[in-house]
């Protein structure tokens, strides 16, 4: 989120510094100068768990038409499924929860099938 909690600003160097630009025109910047796609890695909902930002994912989504890879908060396959039908996500980007064997590729696969949801691996 910005500082103020009215939108959400694009950060640099590991989440360190606030560039002060809305992330809506980064990533609508980002596509001008020919960014083939947008990893969007919510630096709020990263590492909690808690599922992906879907509000700023879907918001981001619907601003480019370069796809959008979702990044940050996963904690479950289920969340997983949620980023990419509510937030509108082309794609979704987890790590933890494979690494540390709480889920399989399996578990995510199964969920993302059962909610419609196209796979490819």
């Amino acid at each position: 989120r910005s500082p103020d909690g009215s939108g959400w600003h694009a950060y640099s160097h590991g989440a360190r510094q606030d560039t002060g630009i809305d992330v809506i025109e980064w990533a609508q910047r980002g596509e001008a100068l020919g960014a083939g796609e947008i990893l969007l890695n919510s630096i709020d909902a990263d590492g909690t768990k808690a599922g992906y930002d879907l509000e700023l994912t879907r918001k981001v989504s619907e601003s480019v038409r370069i796809p959008v890879i979702a990044s940050g908060g996963a904690g479950n396959p289920e969340h997983v499924a949620e980023a990419a039908i509510e937030g509108k996500a082309s794609a979704v980007l987890l790590a933890s929860l494979l690494h540390f064997g709480d889920y399989t590729v399996n578990d995510f696969k199964s969920v993302m099938e059962q909610r419609g949801v196209s796979v490819r691996w």
